[in-house]
């Protein structure tokens, strides 16, 4: 794994990042994320009209399900950025749900900085991540992720 400065951070927008471990999206987890947002409609808990109704012929998790495991999907990074002071989420630029991940499915990202600027507080750095379903080339999820990344805080 190689290191990259903070300072230097601009010159790799367009590299990978690296690929996650494999995360799997039993029934149980739909349901309780269902639970915890209050969404319990048919498609995500009703297994067997899913299977009879639905275009996928399955239950699918829902989409916030899917970008909330995020971080569960540990990255091997490809790099790592050292000489910052702290990183806070600053937000999305864009999110899609491309294609369904149905219950039961294992899914894993994929990261590329894709963008890094100045700003007054720090760097604000945009990644592109993209979830896959395992057998499926097209993503389920695209989500541009924003970070703004502080510089090291002096301390005296």
């Amino acid at each position: 794994m190689k290191t990259i400065k903070y300072a230097d951070l601009t010159k790799h927008v367009g590299e990978d990042m690296g690929v996650s471990e494999w995360v799997t999206i039993d029934q149980d987890r739909v349901n309780k994320f269902a639970e915890a947002t209050g969404d319990h409609q048919w498609i995500h808990v009703d297994v067997e009209r899913a299977k009879r109704e639905s275009p996928f012929k399955a239950p699918i998790a829902h989409g916030f399900l899917t970008l909330s495991l995020l971080p569960a999907m540990k990255r091997e990074p490809e790099w790592r950025l050292t000489g910052y002071g702290n990183a806070t989420n600053y937000g999305a630029n864009k999110l899609r749900f491309v294609s369904p991940v149905p219950a039961g499915s294992k899914v894993h990202s994929r990261g590329r900085l894709i963008g890094a600027e100045a700003h007054p507080k720090g760097t604000q750095v945009t990644q592109e991540i993209n979830v896959h379903v395992v057998g499926s080339d097209r993503p389920a999820l695209i989500y541009e992720m924003v970070v703004l990344y502080h510089p090291p805080m002096k301390r005296g």
